[in-house]
């Protein structure tokens, strides 16, 4: 898969440092994912949820971050629409961002 955009990954790692080696693994798992169809994640993440409109949101660092992207899988990309605090996700509509 192609992920758009690291640097939105970068900039929240840099101010939050303990996400960055989670952040990291998130991103070379999807660099090496070929999801066709939301199962295709199902299989690889558990801690996945689908909110509509090919929204997807990961848990990461044991639920204590989220990030919420939009696929398109016939093209193979992920778009990163959201990423932060579990308590910040509270703050957000995840299938409209």
């Amino acid at each position: 898969m192609r992920v758009i955009a690291l640097r939105t990954l970068r900039a929240y790692w840099e101010q939050h440092p303990d996400v960055r080696p989670a952040l990291e693994a998130w991103y070379h798992d999807v660099k090496r994912g070929s999801w066709q169809t939301p199962m295709d994640i199902k299989g690889v993440c558990r801690n996945v949820s689908f909110v509509g409109n090919n929204q997807v949101v990961f848990n990461i660092k044991g639920n204590d971050y989220r990030i919420v992207v939009a696929i398109q899988y016939q093209h193979s990309i992920v778009y990163i629409r959201f990423v932060g605090s579990h308590r910040e996700y509270d703050q957000i509509d995840a299938a409209t961002i």
